[in-house]
């Protein structure tokens, strides 16, 4: 095929790109399986946390303020994906952009002092 019939047909490309990374990624797999060495030792077999050998069940409860944490990390973590590359276009965007993105900012904001507010951020 020429370059300008590969371009007419861009779920052609897709695919082959696809087929590539599943090949890539499967052989990758087998070339491991093969030669990595594998020695099952008990100490290697022992589940473990953070290297510290597990005591009592599996089973505990975990405050939910550490999810409150993880979601306000989200939050912010979009924020800055979205924050970044508006930054770069923003001349070519224009006034209106930079109002959508004040409106944008500012509900960001209002729910930081919302979680300020309540006491969310408050570590004891």
């Amino acid at each position: 095929m020429h370059s300008s019939q590969v371009a007419d047909q861009p779920y052609l490309v897709v695919a082959a790109v696809t087929a590539a990374g599943v090949l890539l990624f499967a052989g990758a797999m087998a070339a491991r399986r093969l030669l990595a060495p594998r020695v099952p030792t008990t100490g290697k077999l022992t589940t473990y946390e953070s290297g510290v050998d597990p005591v009592g069940g599996g089973w505990a409860q975990s405050q939910i303020r550490y999810y409150l944490y993880a979601f306000l990390y989200v939050v912010f973590a979009v924020d800055t994906v979205y924050l970044f590359p508006w930054a770069v276009v923003l001349k070519r965007l224009g006034w209106a952009s930079l109002a959508e993105m004040a409106v944008f900012l500012g509900i960001i904001a209002v729910g930081l002092l919302h979680a300020i507010r309540r006491g969310a951020l408050r570590w004891s």
